[in-house]
């Protein structure tokens, strides 16, 4: 079944991520908060949703998780579920609950994630292959696996430090005219990326997210609610969704990736080319993180993500704009709502709010969302129509 045109984002609310949540704060308040603000920004009235996804925020895990936010929203949804594919979450919940309007379960749905920065105190599941034959050894966590795929794609590939400093450099271009980026404070250079800290070789700290709390929220709705909505409407042409591995242990390649059947499906069902597409937001944990999904995506070759980036401007205003928020890597990563910042921003800018970072004449977007170490892997085509 085909998804294309059957939903469309109406609504965005997003939060500054900020370092450390003011006291007293809780996933559940953020996203009481985010669910009164993406109502207020498309127009409708808490009766009209009738659909409610959410990510499992890392900081207040529990069971019955949808249930018993709904009833702290006041919600009686007639669809609910977690979403939990990791930082792929959010892209995943937009196509989930177009294909729940298709079906006619429900009408207008809200996907919301919010989280605190907690990540620290995450521990390696009891019952897992990480817990027993990895993280003895000391590999624990994200950065060993991305840094494995960046020396590995470096050896492959001849990739250098200086082509993938380069997206940090041009994603912070972008964040400098983003309001709500954290990390938009000043502009960077390649050698200032690669003068910073190095954290897990060849990898430095400004290629790499900096945990945040904060949130996200979209509400997917009918065309008969679309065509009353305050917003342009937001199409659904594309989805594709794949996975190949849990533990990167397990990849069948570190250079190839499974965004590329997920990416290839989305353009299928969205019936057009890569080269229509007006800007990309690829889940960007680390820089190689980018430069995988370009190749991966189609955008290049593989094995040519290092001179596609230095040949091409990624900024707003460039002839490739990719990450036009600035990306995690200068929006910030608040939990798995580091997601949904790629998903809103593809939306606000098809909508024309994208204010000083605006792209020019934007109707195509191509947003990727990226789950585990390169594991699960969501592509959505998104379309505003003239």
């Amino acid at each position: 079944m085909s998804l294309k045109g059957k939903a469309a984002a109406i609504g965005i609310a997003e939060f500054k991520p900020w370092k450390e949540a003011p006291p007293g704060v809780t996933p559940l308040k953020l996203m009481a908060q985010l669910t009164a603000d993406v109502l207020n920004d498309a127009g409708l009235d808490k009766r009209d949703l009738d659909g409610l996804l959410v990510g499992m925020p890392f900081a207040d895990p529990g069971m019955i998780y949808p249930a018993s936010l709904a009833e702290v929203l006041g919600l009686n949804p007639r669809m609910l579920n977690v979403v939990d594919i990791g930082g792929a979450s959010a892209a995943g919940m937009i196509w989930r609950a177009a294909a729940a309007i298709a079906a006619g379960m429900c009408n207008a749905v809200i996907c919301l994630v919010a989280d605190l920065n907690k990540i620290g105190d995450q521990k390696v599941p009891v019952v897992s292959v990480q817990r027993e034959f990895e993280a003895p050894y000391g590999n624990i966590g994200a950065n060993c696996g991305y840094a494995m795929i960046a020396h590995r794609h470096m050896h492959e590939f001849g990739t250098t430090p200086q082509q993938m400093a380069k997206i940090a450099v041009d994603q912070r271009k972008s964040a400098v005219k983003n309001p709500l980026a954290a990390f938009g404070d000043k502009l960077l250079t390649i050698d200032d990326v690669l003068s910073s800290r190095m954290i897990c070789d060849p990898l430095h700290l400004f290629e790499i997210v900096s945990p945040c709390s904060g949130g996200s929220a979209v509400i997917v709705a009918s065309p008969e609610i679309a065509k009353r909505a305050k917003n342009p409407p937001v199409w659904l042409l594309g989805a594709g969704e794949y996975a190949n591995h849990a533990s990167i242990t397990y990849a069948p390649s570190l250079t190839e990736s499974p965004i590329k059947p997920a990416a290839d499906a989305a353009f299928k069902m969205a019936g057009v080319e890569r080269k229509d597409i007006d800007l990309v937001c690829p889940y960007d944990c680390y820089t190689i993180t980018v430069l995988v999904t370009l190749e991966d995506s189609g955008y290049c070759k593989k094995g040519h993500g290092g001179p596609f980036v230095m040949e091409h401007d990624l900024s707003y205003a460039g002839d490739f704009p990719c990450n036009t928020h600035g990306g995690q890597l200068s929006f910030g990563q608040p939990g798995l709502g580091g997601g949904m910042s790629h998903v809103t921003e593809g939306i606000r800018q098809l909508m024309g709010r994208g204010e000083g970072r605006q792209v020019r004449n934007a109707t195509l977007a191509h947003v990727n969302g990226n789950g585990g170490i390169m594991s699960e892997q969501v592509s959505l085509i998104l379309e505003r129509r003239s």
